[in-house]
């Protein structure tokens, strides 16, 4: 029988700089319930990998305290379902087709995920909807959570990490595309972008509102 690989600190860490984008390693320490000195260990394993980087931030007279966050290294451990071939290929048809070309490309792809989002969504309640579209980001790699908003009719949906992160920071303008892709799944809705991981934010999170019937 095949044993189930259990996280490790390490994995635990990464994944809370990834959602929190800073912390201290108190900080890691109290919300991970590990002693500081363990922390602090697999913190300086993690630099030693590549995988945080930190800065000190002085307070006072006492000794500096350091904030760690994510390496770009760091951010490539977790699911990314598009990698360098697709930029490549991106970059193939722009040099042969036009820049025209690929913007085409890139709005009649999410066009047709955006179709297959809305048959898979079907009529249900709104709560409905978006939890089913939470769960079909996070099979894609895009680690979604979905938060009430400051009503019943309004949710907000954040997403930790970008399984197109390599494609955005090279095309951007699919991001704007993924806005409207959420849109069109969600045609009773108002959907709004409140974060952006391109913007160097360390998430990406969308508003989305129910429309006044």
């Amino acid at each position: 029988m095949t044993s189930v690989q259990q996280p490790s600190t390490k994995d635990d860490i990464l994944q809370f700089l990834l959602k929190a984008g800073q912390a201290t390693a108190q900080t890691l320490a109290d919300n991970l319930r590990v002693s500081p000195q363990a922390i602090r260990r697999h913190l300086k394993d993690l630099q030693a990998e590549g995988l945080v980087e930190h800065q000190a931030m002085q307070s006072g007279m006492g000794r500096p305290n350091y904030i760690y966050q994510l390496s770009s290294k760091g951010r490539g451990q977790f699911p990314s379902q598009y990698d360098q071939f697709a930029v490549s290929l991106l970059d193939t048809i722009a040099e042969n087709l036009g820049a025209e070309q690929v913007g085409a490309l890139l709005r009649h792809q999410w066009q047709r995920k955006a179709q297959h989002y809305y048959q898979i969504l079907g009529n249900g309640s709104l709560s409905e909807r978006i939890q089913q579209l939470v769960q079909l980001r996070q099979a894609e790699g895009y680690m979604a959570e979905l938060h009430n908003g400051e009503d019943k009719d309004t949710y907000i949906v954040t997403e930790y990490n970008c399984a197109i992160s390599q494609v955005a920071e090279s095309y951007p303008a699919v991001c704007g595309h993924e806005l409207a892709m959420f849109a069109v799944a969600l045609p009773d809705c108002q959907v709004e972008r409140t974060h952006w991981l391109v913007r160097g934010e360390n998430l990406c999170g969308y508003r989305i509102r129910k429309n006044n019937v």
